[in-house]
């Protein structure tokens, strides 16, 4: 009866509705205990067909963007596979396909066609804000982003951390003519890879070259020194005046066994391009292989042109409303994420790093999506939250600022572009150890979506509006960073050759500690690159697992405050509740506190006995300094039954203060300082 009442709302001209099987009891009954939800109806609908020109839009964008056959008025975007990335897609077509300006927001309230069909009618068109091609001079402006690298480029010449590699194991008959001709093929389509930078008038310049001729490089070496000679390659610098700023390194291993290692400079590149790098050579290499020309049409604009628009439309009363967002969101923020680090921060921070490494089960990546969906947020959201908690935790600070990568491609037609378009945001939570970690997803949920309208402002005009106070111990506005990668995916098949991923461990860090998450079909990869100036690589296995555990407990109790969700893994917990708590010594029971103080100090006078901020005092001369207090108390007349007042601020004068009142022979009455006045008088 129930299935009657809803079927008329599927059942219109051209629809399709398909039942799913229903489980039956022994009465040939509906065995609702059987069902995921009993109280539903006896029947699961999974398919509703477009009913209007809109919805037919909406549909075929979706299906063309989340990759499935087909897409329902009703079904959930998200449900269906749908990120932030894949909805920064949808909006960028639709923008092409009906020039209305869709706010990514809309994605996140509109989840299914039928209900993101009826925002659209109540959405404002864009007016004339087209990428044009833009022929004649080779000299042309930076992207924003460029500069900054060009400008970073200028203080260290010759750094590697910048490079972006890629390292392909090729097994079969590789035809070696061939693969070079498509590399070269791909960086005759794209300005980017044909272009050096160069400083006129004190401007920096995008010089693209007509022609740039990219060599093959091909060693032969043993499978043992293939690793070794792989890094080599990654690290090796570029010189951004002279390039090219695209290399290529085919080593052989064997007659049948290769590996192609291709490096470019993040200042033409990014981890989207690399998708369309290995998707275009793929493509290139099947054709020529058999003789056929290029399949691949010519590319609508460059990478100059993208950056051309972007400095014409970002400037001026534009810039600056965006900019004001941003100050707004980011104003009284710490300017440094208190980490507790194995070693002091070096005077100037180094880039040498290394990563570890871990899974999270498929059971608990499951869990992670159900809990951000019953939300109405993304996986990527819940995994931000989740780790702001454990910075807060780890920190012992409440306002936690992370860095996050956004792809920057808003615009259909730089979809297939070579270039750096990634910009970096900041994104700030209040960690409330008291409320809800559903309270806190919701307040993350908010500030990602927030920050995605505002994304337009590159990092850099950012870091010049706010002007931190520039330190070189540290990177401006954030240290920690954060990236779900889950780029489009390029799959590559090469006629008579297996193509397999060839994993490698980074040598460089650029913050101090960055959080790498990528989908597989197993759950959750995670990857901590770390700051080996800073970080021992016990304390990020640690950390890691700790991760893991919160994670277990949000997902577990979302209503659980997040001060109170679990982090100690059993091992951990019995170590610090049982183990550790075991301290039972014999001392001597009739000596005094000092007695007992002046006994070690004797024993290890050059140990560190007090540690506060960076003053550091030994037994030694904590022992002297409480010495020279006590026979200035005793003069003033301190003794037995004598009460001194002790009000200093919590450092190293506590214990100096503590221990010499008790050698004079008094006992000390604690005033905390930041009492009001009138309670500290009755005290007194």
């Amino acid at each position: 009866a129930s299935l009657r009442q809803r079927l008329p709302e599927y059942m219109v001209p051209g629809s399709v509705v398909v039942l799913e099987a229903l489980p039956l009891n022994s009465n040939g009954k509906v065995d609702r205990k059987a069902l995921p939800d009993p109280e539903a109806p006896a029947a699961i609908i999974t398919y509703a067909a477009p009913r209007t020109e809109t919805e037919a839009k909406l549909a075929a964008i979706w299906a063309e963007v989340l990759r499935v056959p087909r897409v329902g008025v009703k079904d959930d975007f998200f449900a269906l596979g749908g990120h932030s990335l894949l909805a920064t897609q949808v909006v960028s077509r639709v923008r092409a396909e009906t020039g209305a300006e869709l706010p990514l927001r809309a994605l996140f309230e509109a989840r299914t066609v039928e209900s993101l069909a009826r925002q659209l009618g109540q959405t404002a068109f864009s007016g004339k804000n087209t990428m044009e091609r833009r022929l004649g001079d080779a000299a042309r402006p930076l992207s924003f982003a460029q500069q900054r690298l060009w400008f970073i480029d200028q203080l260290e010449p010759g750094t590697a951390l910048y490079n972006v590699p890629v390292a392909v194991r090729l097994e079969g008959a590789l035809r070696q003519d061939v693969l070079e001709r498509a590399l070269r093929e791909v960086v005759r389509r794209h300005e980017a890879l044909r272009t050096t930078f160069a400083e006129k008038d004190g401007q920096s310049l995008q010089v693209i070259h007509s022609d740039m001729t990219l060599h093959l490089e091909r060693v032969e070496v043993s499978s043992g020194d293939a690793r070794q000679r792989i890094e080599q390659e990654m690290l090796k610098p570029f010189d951004l005046s002279r390039g090219p700023l695209i290399r290529a390194l085919l080593l052989t291993l064997g007659g049948a066994e290769h590996v192609l290692v291709v490096t470019m400079h993040h200042i033409v590149s990014d981890g989207w391009s690399l998708g369309v790098l290995i998707r275009e050579v793929g493509a290139l290499y099947a054709a020529f292989a058999e003789g056929r020309p290029s399949p691949l049409p010519e590319l609508p604009v460059q990478y100059a042109d993208y950056a051309a628009w972007q400095r014409d439309g970002l400037q001026g009363a534009t810039l600056q409303q965006e900019v004001d967002y941003w100050k707004r969101k980011l104003v009284g923020a710490p300017p440094v994420l208190e980490l507790p680090t194995d070693h002091p921060r070096p005077p100037v921070r180094g880039s040498a790093g290394a990563t570890y490494s871990f899974p999270l089960s498929r059971s608990l990546t499951g869990d992670l999506k159900a809990l951000a969906q019953r939300e109405g947020a993304s996986l990527y959201m819940a995994l931000l939250a989740g780790w702001q908690v454990l910075l807060s935790r780890y920190s012992g600070q409440d306002d936690i600022s992370v860095g996050s990568p956004i792809a920057g491609r808003t615009r259909a037609e730089v979809e297939g572009l070579i270039g750096f378009f990634v910009n970096t945001l900041v994104l700030r939570a209040q960690v409330d150890g008291g409320q809800s970690f559903r309270a806190l997803l919701t307040q993350v949920r908010e500030t990602v979506l927030g920050a995605y309208e505002h994304q337009d402002v590159p990092f850099e005009k950012l870091v010049e509006a706010l002007q931190p106070e520039r330190d070189r111990r540290h990177t401006p506005l954030f240290q920690v960073f954060l990236a779900l990668q889950n780029l489009p995916e390029s799959e590559t098949r090469l006629p008579g050759l297996t193509l397999k991923p060839v994993a490698y461990e980074g040598r460089t860090s650029k913050f101090d500690l960055s959080l790498f998450f990528m989908e597989t079909p197993d759950g959750l990869t995670g990857a901590m690159e770390y700051s080996t100036d800073l970080f021992e690589a016990a304390t990020v296995r640690r950390m890691a697992e700790h991760l893991r555990v919160l994670f277990e407990g949000m997902v577990a109790k979302p209503d659980a405050a997040v001060g109170h969700l679990p982090m100690l893994m059993e091992a951990e917990r019995q170590q610090v509740l049982v183990t550790w708590n075991q301290q039972q010594a014999e001392y001597a029971r009739d000596a005094t506190i000092p007695q007992l103080f002046e006994a070690q100090a004797k024993r290890t006078p050059n140990a560190v006995a007090v540690v506060s901020g960076k003053q550091r005092l030994t037994y030694r001369e904590l022992e002297a300094k409480a010495n020279q207090l006590a026979h200035r108390l005793r003069k003033l007349g301190v003794g037995p039954e004598s009460r001194v007042g002790l009000c200093v601020e919590r450092t190293a004068d506590v214990v100096v203060g503590t221990l010499g009142i008790l050698k004079a022979g008094g006992a000390y009455v604690p005033l905390d300082p930041s009492y009001p006045k009138e309670r500290l008088g009755w005290l007194l």
